[in-house]
């Protein structure tokens, strides 16, 4: 919500916890409360802006009213809900092809097609190489400065400097090939080259929590 022009595909899972009617209906009710969510949010940030605006001193009150209205100006496009069996391969291949055919969409991702210069591909795959090594961690966590270091020693990447890999990382981390929490104070120096560990550890983590009954999780 505080990305602008976000694109959000909500997938619910454990399908195969539950029959084919329910399926339907727990779809449209999820569905229905995201819509129900995104008036309420639309309403309570006229209704703050209105209350900044006639409050007596709204001088004061121009930070705050600038990021309300930027909030404001975010546009946040829900696609219809995927619903997957996360058993059969099957469905994570009819994910796979929707997330990609929304990807595809001009309509969507207007900035879809963009040539990204030589060096985001060559960064790219070094670090691709640097995450199959055998010296690479389980945990796939790497200093951002020993990363500069490891990638300054590849072919035509001599020059890389610490700016453009920063930026060249965020575009990694929008791709989904790593996570940089960049703007996390105490982690904005460490580099998850393998997302793959995170998940694990979050599945871990919520696995601990007792589950009563069937659930179709989203």
């Amino acid at each position: 919500m505080r990305v602008p022009n976000s694109v959000v595909l909500p997938v619910g899972t454990h399908t195969d916890c539950c029959p084919k009617q329910e399926v339907e209906e727990k779809r449209s009710n999820i569905m229905a409360k995201i819509t129900a969510m995104l008036v309420e949010r639309k309403s309570n940030l006229t209704h703050f802006i209105n209350n900044l605006e006639d409050s007596e001193e709204p001088e004061v009150y121009v930070d705050q009213w600038e990021k309300l209205k930027e909030m404001e100006n975010c546009t946040l496009t829900i696609l219809d809900l995927v619903a997957v069996n996360c058993t059969d391969h099957s469905d994570i291949k009819k994910l796979e092809a929707t997330i990609l055919e929304h990807v595809k969409n001009e309509e969507l991702f207007p900035e879809v097609v963009r040539v990204l210069p030589p060096i985001y591909r060559e960064v790219e795959a070094a670090i691709v190489d640097i995450t199959q090594s055998e010296e690479m961690a389980d945990h796939g966590m790497m200093d951002l400065q020993y990363l500069l270091s490891e990638l300054s020693q590849h072919e035509h990447l001599a020059n890389l400097d610490k700016e453009l890999l920063q930026d060249i990382l965020r575009y990694l981390h929008r791709i989904g090939l790593i996570v940089w929490y960049e703007e996390i104070k105490h982690l904005a120096s460490t580099v998850f080259l393998q997302p793959t560990f995170l998940i694990t550890t979050f599945k871990v983590s919520m696995g601990n929590r007792t589950l009563q009954g069937p659930s179709f999780a989203m």
